[in-house]
């Protein structure tokens, strides 16, 4: 296993496990710092879905920088146990829910006020994001992180796109 630094916030500098695995393919320094300077201004007491988590940085991230909450999406369970593990060792218990699943079978009650999504590219599919949609609140954002060839999310509006190299970061508000 790799690790990867957090950012910004409490947990500034702590290391996390991240899967050596060609199924992941963890956020850049640069594209990370640069995805929470653009949603800065919601994360603070904010209840965060951290989909297509991975190692689970961009949730853990969050949390670091004022999240009130933080729900995982992972559909390898290897790859889920990273987060666990990773939650432990920061000794952080505002970690709702590991969820071991596809993202398009993913069902629940709450509502999030930020969603990150960072989908693999070889294997982007716009209309699973598009479910993610119904779980956000009001006035929450959706950031995605995709190839910069796709059509953008019916039912929200596009708010800012950065590109870096072959990826963008969007941000969607409802």
């Amino acid at each position: 296993m790799d690790d990867i630094r957090i950012t910004s916030g409490e947990y500034r500098g702590r290391r996390i496990l991240s899967p050596k695995s060609s199924l992941t393919h963890p956020m850049g320094s640069r594209e990370k710092l640069a995805l929470f300077n653009m949603i800065s201004k919601k994360i603070p007491g904010a209840e965060a879905l951290d989909a297509y988590a991975g190692s689970g940085a961009l949730g853990f991230e969050a949390l670091s920088r004022g999240a009130k909450s933080a729900t995982f999406i992972e559909k390898n369970p290897e790859i889920a146990r990273v987060i666990v593990k990773n939650a432990q060792s920061l000794n952080i218990s505002e970690v709702e829910e590991v969820n071991v699943m596809d993202v398009r079978k993913f069902r629940t009650n709450k509502t999030f006020d930020v969603i990150i999504a960072d989908p693999p590219y070889d294997d982007f599919k716009i209309e699973d994001v598009e479910h993610l949609t119904s779980f956000l609140k009001d006035d929450g954002i959706l950031v995605l992180s995709h190839p910069a060839n796709i059509s953008g999310l019916e039912k929200l509006k596009l708010i800012k796109t950065k590109k870096y190299a072959r990826a963008c970061i969007s941000i969607y508000q409802k």
